[in-house]
């Protein structure tokens, strides 16, 4: 059985590994292909890969990383001449950080061992990264897509709506965000700091690449039908539906942020709004009822404006990719001391304007506006939850203020 420490184009002393490593020339390239069950299909890239590389004179090794096959996977790669390594976590962003990790080139190619990427067609990507490129991205958009390649789904709906919202919201100038063959140096694969276990981690490699100002390529490819004889890993609704998620996750701006001042502003806005109108009694459309109902808005608009500030907080402390300088300038702003202050303001200003009514209520068992009433219940409970929101925001810096003082 091959060892994580069997080889592939060039020979590798197994006896040290730190003797090794100063022994066998330097790599330029590693092809990486994750592997589950490809025994009819990984032999055959792995075979492409390495006499591509031997003919354009490129010293290179293929890493095929085994996810847990029960077939003949792992054999036949080797015996084509790939380095087969194990890794027991399942998922295609697992396997592909462990090729990473293995990977012993200064460039990296990734692809499938599917047989439906061209690994003959190693050189432009080379080429790319030799030029000055980050990243060399695969586009097949633009390229050619063999019939019976990829379902149409896949092909006008999947991936131009999830690029193009993955572009909308990163711009990153890719327009195949999620094409599984693509290149980068081992440089920027450390600076990306890739995390995500799944298929996802093909949009958090784009994220993190336009993120960290890499500079990203694209040269159109063909994508051919896979030589499986089974169905694909890939699960259309589910993995959309992942690919989906994290970029949302990775933008606080777009899921909480941008939401939540839309609810605020509106919901705040239509109250005053509807009075200056001639609204804001029980008989008419626009009455209380309706109030209340922008009130509520208000408060979840809030609501989403706070997690948006908790979150983005949160990836900017966590993920140096995701380091923001605009966070670290409001933060030196923002002290829980200012944010009690800003919530007692809204606090005075909804006493302000509820204290009359509520004693001419004791006066009269009537509210004599409703709609300030409803204005200032709304304006109380954003208060508090500015002051709260402060003291979280205050627990979250702890650690960092006493890095600061210490």
């Amino acid at each position: 059985m091959p060892s994580d420490a069997s080889t592939a184009v060039l020979p590798h002393n197994s006896v040290s590994q730190n003797a090794a490593d100063a022994a066998e020339p330097a790599l330029e390239l590693s092809v990486v292909m994750p592997c589950l069950n490809e025994e009819l299909t990984v032999g055959i890239c792995v075979e492409k890969a390495v006499r591509t590389m031997r003919t354009l004179g490129i010293a290179g090794e293929v890493v095929i990383v085994d996810n847990g096959s029960t077939d003949r996977s792992r054999e036949i790669a080797e015996a084509a001449g790939a380095r087969v390594v194990r890794h027991h976590l399942r998922g295609y962003g697992n396997a592909l950080r462990r090729g990473f990790e293995e990977a012993r080139g200064k460039y990296i190619v990734m692809g499938d061992a599917d047989d439906s990427y061209d690994f003959t067609d190693l050189e432009r990507f080379v080429v790319g990264l030799r030029n000055g490129a980050d990243m060399v991205m695969g586009n097949r958009l633009k390229g050619k897509i063999m019939p019976g390649a990829m379902p149409w789904h896949h092909r006008w709906i999947g991936n131009p709506l999830l690029s193009g919202f993955l572009n909308l919201v990163f711009r990153t100038g890719a327009s195949d965000c999620h094409c599984g063959m693509r290149a980068f140096t081992k440089d920027a694969y450390r600076r990306m700091n890739l995390q995500m276990p799944g298929m996802e981690l093909a949009s958090e490699m784009v994220i993190k690449a336009a993120k960290s100002k890499l500079k990203i390529a694209e040269i159109p490819i063909t994508l051919h039908p896979d030589g499986r004889d089974r169905p694909p890993h890939l699960r259309s609704f589910r993995d959309g539906w992942r690919h989906l998620r994290f970029i949302l996750m990775c933008s606080p701006l777009y899921l909480f942020v941008l939401p939540g001042m839309l609810l605020t502003v509106l919901g705040l806005a239509a109250i005053p709004t509807a009075v200056l109108a001639g609204y804001g009694v029980f008989n008419n459309v626009f009455g209380p009822n309706f109030m209340f109902t922008a009130a509520l808005l208000a408060i979840a608009g809030t609501h989403l404006l706070v997690f948006g500030v908790l979150a983005k907080l949160y990836t900017h402390h966590v993920d140096p990719v995701f380091v923001d300088p605009r966070v670290t300038a409001w933060l030196q702003h923002f002290t829980v001391e200012r944010g009690i202050l800003y919530g007692l303001g809204l606090l005075g200003v909804a006493a302000a304007l509820a204290v009359p009514i509520f004693v001419n209520w004791l006066q009269t068992m009537e509210v004599a506006s409703p709609a300030r009433w409803i204005f200032a219940g709304a304006l109380a409970v954003i208060g508090l939850e500015v002051i709260f929101a402060a003291f979280l925001v205050g627990i979250m810096e702890q650690p960092r203020e006493r890095n600061r003082q210490g």
